[in-house]
C-alpha cells in the first residue's frame, strides 16, 4: 500500500511498513495481554510457543535487513509478489479447512442441545409428579468455567522475562554495531554474538520441550511428543520467518501464523502468539532501519500511530464477528484475503516499475553491504 497509493520506493515501504507493524503489533499484544484461551483456562498467549520461535525470529530480522541493503528493488518486489501469493493460498485453504471443522462442530452442537432440551423435559415432568424442586445445577453448566483474572495473573512473568532479556541483548549489539566501521572485526564480531544468544534462549526452550517438563499447553489434551528434527525443522522456520520479515518489511506472523494453525493451535492462540513473537521482532527491525536511516521519521509516526488504532479497532470488530458468528476461520480468511490483493496489486505496479528502470538503463544490480551509505 505504500509503495502503490504513496509512492515510495521498496526499501522505504519496507523500513516504514515495519514501523507500521510495531504499532499494530503492539496495540494487538497489549489488547491480548488480558484476554484468555477460547476453550481452556489460560492465557490466549502461549509464552513457550513464543520462547521456542521469537529468539530465532529476531536473529533472521538481523540477517533479512542485511539482505535488505544488498538486494536490488525488483528482486525485492519479485519476492513480495510470490511470497504474497504462496501465503495467501496456504492461508485460503487453511481457512476452509478450519470452516469445515467449524460447520461439524455446529452441527453436533445443535443435535447436543436439541437432545438435553429434550432430557431437560422429561427431568421437570419428573420433578412435578414428585413435587420435588428443580434443581439449579442444569442452569450452571452453562456458566462458562472459565476464571477471572486480572492481567498480571494473566502473564507468565518468567517467560516474558526471558523474551525481553534476548530483545534487550540484541538491541544492544545493533547500537553498538552502529558506532564501528561496517564490515570490521568488531563489527562482525557483535553480528555473530547474535548467534549464541537467540539459538541459547531457543534451543533451552526445545530442550525442555522435548524432555516434557515444559509443553504447549495451548493445545490442550492434544500434545505432540516432539522429535529433535521436529523442533530443529521448527527453529529453522522461525530464522526463514525473520529473513522474509527483515528483508521484504513484513511481520514474521505472516509464516509463524499458518505454522501454527499447522501444529493444531488454536486461530485465536495463534494470532496472538504470532502478533506477539513479531512485536519483538519488528521493533528489532525498527531499530535497525532507524540506524540505517531508511526512513523519514514524521512519515513513521504518523503512519505507526494509524497502524495502532486500527489494530485495536480491528480486534475488538473481529472478536465481536467470531463471537456472533462462532467462526474463529474468519481471522484465516482475513489474512488470506488481504496478502492476496497486496500480492496481485504488487505484480502489475511492479512489473511497471521494472519496465521503466530498464527503459532509463537504471542500476539492476546487487549492492554491496561494506560500501553501503547510510540514508540511501
Amino acid at each position: 500500500m505504500l509503495t502503490l497509493i504513496i509512492g515510495f520506493d521498496a526499501r522505504s515501504a519496507t523500513a516504514i511498513s515495519k514501523c507500521m507493524i510495531t504499532g499494530g503489533a503492539g496495540a494487538t499484544v497489549f489488547y491480548n495481554l488480558k484476554q484468555r484461551h477460547p476453550t481452556l483456562d489460560l492465557p490466549v498467549i502461549d509464552y513457550d510457543l513464543a520462547l521456542l520461535f521469537q529468539p530465532m525470529l529476531m536473529l533472521g530480522i538481523s540477517i533479512g535487513v542485511a539482505f535488505n541493503v544488498i538486494f536490488p528493488d525488483w528482486m525485492l518486489t519479485t519476492l513480495l509478489i510470490v511470497f504474497f501469493i504462496g501465503i495467501s493460498i496456504n492461508a485460503f485453504l487453511k481457512g476452509v479447512d478450519t470452516w469445515k471443522k467449524e460447520t461439524l462442530k455446529k452441527k453436533e452442537a445443535r443435535e447436543n442441545s436439541q437432545l438435553n432440551d429434550i432430557g431437560r423435559t422429561e427431568d421437570v415432568a419428573h420433578d412435578l409428579q414428585t413435587a420435588d424442586p428443580v434443581n439449579d445445577s442444569h442452569t450452571n453448566t452453562n456458566q462458562s468455567r472459565k476464571k477471572v483474572v486480572s492481567v498480571f495473573e494473566n502473564i507468565y512473568w518468567k517467560e516474558l522475562g526471558l523474551l525481553l532479556s534476548v530483545w534487550i541483548m540484541i538491541l544492544a549489539l545493533e547500537i553498538g554495531k552502529n558506532y564501528t566501521t561496517t564490515c570490521s572485526v568488531v563489527y562482525w564480531t557483535l553480528n555473530l554474538l547474535q548467534v549464541p544468544i537467540t539459538v541459547g534462549m531457543s534451543s533451552y526452550e526445545a530442550v525442555l520441550l522435548y524432555k516434557g517438563k515444559r509443553v504447549i499447553t495451548s493445545k490442550g489434551e492434544q500434545q505432540t511428543q516432539w522429535r529433535v528434527e521436529q523442533l530443529i525443522l521448527y527453529c529453522s522456520c522461525g530464522l526463514v520467518a525473520g529473513i522474509i520479515g527483515g528483508l521484504l518489511g513484513l511481520g514474521g506472523g505472516f509464516i509463524l501464523g499458518p505454522l501454527f494453525l499447522g501444529l493444531g493451535i488454536p486461530p485465536q492462540v495463534s494470532s496472538a502468539t504470532s502478533t506477539f513473537a513479531m512485536a519483538f521482532s519488528a521493533s528489532m527491525a525498527v531499530v535497525e532501519y532507524y540506524l540505517l536511516k531508511r526512513f523519514p521519521i514524521p512519515y513513521a509516526l504518523y503512519f505507526a500511530a494509524v497502524a495502532t488504532v486500527a489494530a485495536l479497532v480491528g480486534q475488538h470488530l473481529v472478536r465481536k464477528l467470531i463471537a456472533i458468528l462462532g467462526r474463529a476461520s474468519l481471522i484465516i480468511f482475513i489474512l488470506a484475503l488481504t496478502v492476496f490483493v497486496s500480492g496481485i496489486s504488487l505484480g502489475g505496479v511492479g512489473i511497471s516499475n521494472l519496465i521503466q528502470r530498464i527503459e532509463k538503463k537504471g542500476f539492476m544490480g546487487f549492492g554491496n553491504l561494506c560500501t553501503y551509505k547510510v540514508g540511501n
